[in-house]
C-alpha cells in the first residue's frame, strides 16, 4: 500500500521559485501540531493558506510555518482559536533567530553551558534588551509548548528556564537605581504562574536604572496593594498569560487603580485581544516589552 505524498514528512522540498516548503506531515512533525488540527484551522478559519502542488497537496513555506507556530503558542497560552487566528493575521510572522534554536537544542541536550553560551552570543549580537525579546522569550515559549504536547521532558523545560533566569539575574545584579526615579511594582495575577515575561520587563527597567520591586507568581491582591502602599510606588504592572487567569488579574488591576496617585498597568497574553481588554481599568502595556519599558521609563523619570 503506497502512502499519500502529503502525509510523508520527508525533508524540505525546494520548488523552482517558491523557496523551501514542507508537506503538511512535515509541518506536523516539526511543530507537534496534529495533521487534522492544521486541516481544521484551514477549513474553519481559512488560515493559513498554503500553496498547492498540481496534485493538490499542501506545501507550507517559511511564512506559513511561522504563522502556525505563533497560532499554536497563542492557543497554548489560553487564547480561543478564533481569537488567536485574528491576532496572528494582524501581524507579520516573526522569523526566529539562530540563537533561539541553539538555546532550544541546549535544553534538549541538557547542557547548561551551551544554554549560557547561546544567551551570551545573543547579548553580544543584539544587546540585552533585544536578546530578551528576540531570543530568551521565544525559546521559553517554544520549550513550554513542546513540554505541553509531550515532545520534550520537564528537565529540558527547567534547564532553559533556569538558564534564562540566571542570565537575567547577572544582567541586573550591578544596575544601580537612577537618583530621583520613581518606583514600580511588578506582579503576576493571583493565579498566574508564568513569570519570565515579567522578569524580562524587570530586567529592561533595571538596566535603565529604575527602581523595581518584583513580586512574582501568584501575587495575592492584598499583598500587591500593601507593597505598593508601603514602598510608595508610582506604578504597578500586573500580568496574566492565560485566559483562565484573566478575571482575578483584573481584580488586582482594579484594586491598584483605586489607589490615589498610583498608575495601574496590565499586560500578558490573557489581554491580547480587544475583547479581553474591554472594561479593564488601568492601561494596557501591549505585547512589545521594549515599548512597555519605554512607556514606564517616561512615567517614572
Amino acid at each position: 500500500m503506497v502512502a499519500r505524498t502529503e502525509e510523508r514528512p520527508g525533508a524540505l522540498e525546494r520548488p523552482g521559485l517558491g523557496g523551501e516548503t514542507l508537506p503538511i506531515a512535515g509541518v506536523s512533525e516539526r511543530l507537534q501540531i496534529p495533521v487534522p488540527t492544521i486541516r481544521s484551522w484551514e477549513r474553519r478559519y481559512g488560515f493559513p493558506v498554503p500553496r498547492r502542488t498540481p496534485g493538490r497537496h499542501r506545501r507550507y513555506g517559511p511564512s506559513e510555518l511561522e504563522q502556525l507556530r505563533e497560532l499554536r503558542d497563542l492557543i497554548a497560552r489560553g487564547h480561543p482559536t478564533r481569537e488567536a487566528v485574528e491576532l496572528v493575521r494582524g501581524r507579520p510572522p516573526t522569523p526566529r533567530r539562530p540563537e533561539v534554536e541553539a538555546l532550544l537544542r541546549a535544553g534538549i541536550e541538557l547542557s547548561p553551558a551551551a544554554a549560557a553560551d547561546a544567551l551570551r552570543r545573543a547579548t553580544e549580537e543584539l544587546g540585552p534588551e533585544r536578546a530578551a525579546v528576540e531570543v530568551a522569550l521565544p525559546a521559553l515559549r517554544e520549550v513550554g509548548a513542546r513540554w505541553q504536547v509531550g515532545t520534550c521532558d520537564v528537565a529540558s523545560e527547567h534547564l532553559v528556564s533556569d538558564a534564562v533566569r540566571a542570565w537575567l539575574a547577572r544582567l541586573t545584579a550591578f544596575a544601580p537605581a537612577r537618583p530621583g526615579a520613581l518606583g514600580v511594582v511588578l506582579a503576576c495575577g493571583p493565579t498566574e504562574l508564568h513569570t519570565i515575561g515579567l522578569e524580562a520587563l524587570g530586567m529592561l527597567l533595571a538596566l535603565r536604572q529604575l527602581p523595581v520591586i518584583l513580586l512574582g507568581a501568584r501575587t495575592p491582591t492584598d499583598a500587591l496593594v500593601r507593597t505598593v502602599c508601603d514602598t510608595r510606588a508610582t506604578a504597578a504592572v500586573v500580568v496574566a498569560q492565560r485566559g483562565v487567569n484573566r478575571r482575578p488579574t483584573v481584580a488586582s488591576v482594579a484594586a491598584v487603580a483605586r489607589l490615589h496617585g498610583v498608575h495601574a498597568f496590565y499586560a500578558g497574553g490573557a489581554f491580547g485581544s480587544a475583547v479581553a481588554r474591554r472594561r479593564v481599568p488601568g492601561t494596557y502595556l501591549g505585547a512589545d516589552l521594549i515599548a512597555a519599558a519605554d512607556r514606564l521609563e517616561a512615567l517614572l523619570t
